[in-house]
């Protein structure tokens, strides 16, 4: 597992308004770790982009935002697995301000283009994924092969406590 694709994300902030509209700005800061040499990694993730939510004014829907990255491996079979990681306790879904938390969902799907996929839990791999990239960038072949979703369960939303929410995910994809 010495071969990592990683992201992190960073800086999400929520605000949530006394109008009891929300208003989620992620920012995400990606960072891929495959190897010490770039050019012979055996996994990577590229392709990933700063998620906003806008102003969210119905608190009993879960709120959705997804994007199409490229997951690339060329191990046996082009099969990788998932883990995703966030920044509340024991590596929980969950985003901060000041003593009050905001939990998050996060899911994969293997194709792009999904605004549904396989629940990830914290810590935990999700393995027997596929990709059909043919390069670690997406350049040549499909220019996506992946989904991220992160939800923002309106059980969640409609219980917020007003203010500016922060957190990080970390998604690590490896070699199988």
């Amino acid at each position: 597992m010495s071969d990592l694709g990683e992201c992190r994300a960073d800086r999400a902030r929520l605000l949530l308004r006394r109008s009891r509209a929300l208003f989620l700005s992620a920012g995400f800061a990606f960072i891929s770790i495959a190897s010490a040499d770039t050019a012979s990694a055996k996994v990577r993730i590229t392709g990933l982009s700063d998620v906003s939510f806008g102003t969210i004014s119905n608190l009993t829907v879960d709120a959705v935002q997804s994007q199409s990255v490229c997951a690339y491996s060329n191990g046996s079979s082009s099969t990788y697995s998932v883990r995703a990681d966030g920044s509340g306790a024991g590596g929980a879904f969950t985003l901060t301000s000041g003593s009050s938390t905001l939990a998050y969902g996060v899911r994969w799907n293997n194709q792009p283009g999904q605004s549904n996929g396989t629940a990830l839990t914290a810590g935990a791999s999700l393995g027997g994924q596929t990709t059909n990239a043919q390069n670690q960038t997406c350049s040549n072949g499909p220019p996506t092969t992946a989904s991220l979703i992160v939800t923002l369960p309106a059980t969640s939303l409609s219980s917020a406590t007003a203010g500016t929410y922060n957190g990080t995910l970390t998604i690590i994809i490896a070699e199988e």
